[in-house]
């Protein structure tokens, strides 16, 4: 179609095989949306458009994603908030005509599958490499394997024994994300041959934690997106290994980012300084941490 669609904080721009999806940058568009920048979305990743009355004098227009077509929306599974829903666009009511007229336009280019799960993801996850930092670590995602290397001031002792972790995108089935804005909020990496995991994340080495700041909304979910859609192509599942005998965990590379070890260090020297680590300890620690270097 070739034409553009402005609506408060975003923008439609219409080709013939799919719909551009530009947010602004402005103080008040959602972090989540900033960071998305735009999305080209199939019209066969589409169920339906759907046109209803807004709020304070405006309408919303929403495409709505066949499922299993966005691994943004899938790994969200219905806890984004309304004003971070990528695939809505608010316009003033006075436009609602023109945004019947668009509607029915996209509506007549939805394939005949339009009412089924899609099989296999249509619309790009934001690409890696991503990192953010949760409560009790920080989570790095490559491309092919994800790590997490946890923090001394929010790790429990059970991932400290576990040591940081390594996990390449064929071992795993799936993610799990729970949005920081409710209780429990984590992101769990879900094993495909060993699937009895902790049920509380902060004991499972295979999750972070959020809270306190940390693993907010638009760092964690484009992660756990780009993490979701390697695992869908990453190939077919590995074979399933007896409980007693799990498969055997990667360690994590030797640690090189210099701001990580720096990270690292201030959080000893806090440690320190509350009387939690001797000078020894700390020492040694800090000797430790600079050798990865």
């Amino acid at each position: 179609m070739g034409d553009v669609l402005a609506g408060f904080h975003t923008v439609w721009e219409f080709d013939t095989d799919s719909v551009l999806i530009r947010f602004e940058r402005g103080i008040r568009t959602p972090k989540l949306l900033q960071v998305l920048g735009e999305r080209r979305v199939p019209y066969e990743a589409l169920a339906a458009v759907e046109l209803t009355p807004g709020r304070r004098g405006t309408v919303v227009l929403r495409a709505v994603p066949r499922a299993g077509a966005d691994p943004l929306i899938e790994v969200a599974d219905g806890q984004l908030k309304d004003a971070c829903d990528p695939y809505r666009l608010v316009l003033p009511a006075e436009r609602e005509v023109l945004a019947e007229y668009y509607a029915q336009e996209v509506r007549g280019l939805l394939g005949p599958d339009a009412g089924l799960p899609a099989e296999e993801h249509l619309v790009d996850a934001p690409a890696p490499p991503r990192a953010f930092k949760a409560y009790d670590g920080k989570a790095s995602f490559d491309g092919q394997a994800v790590t997490f290397r946890w923090f001394w001031t929010g790790a429990s002792s059970t991932k400290w024994k576990a040591g940081d972790q390594r996990f390449a995108v064929e071992e795993l089935s799936g993610v799990e994300w729970h949005s920081p804005e409710v209780l429990a909020g984590h992101l769990r990496l879900l094993h495909r041959a060993d699937r009895d995991q902790p049920g509380e994340p902060d004991q499972d080495p295979a999750a972070v934690v959020f809270g306190m700041g940390y693993g907010m909304v638009h760092e964690s979910l484009p992660f756990a997106a780009a993490v979701l859609a390697a695992v869908r192509s990453a190939g077919p599942a590995l074979p399933a290994v007896p409980r007693q005998q799990p498969a055997a965990r990667v360690s994590a590379p030797a640690r090189r980012d210099a701001a990580d070890i720096a990270d690292r260090i201030r959080q000893l020297g806090e440690l320190h300084t509350a009387g939690l680590l001797t000078d020894d300890e700390f020492s040694t620690k800090k000797a430790e941490l600079l050798a990865e270097l």
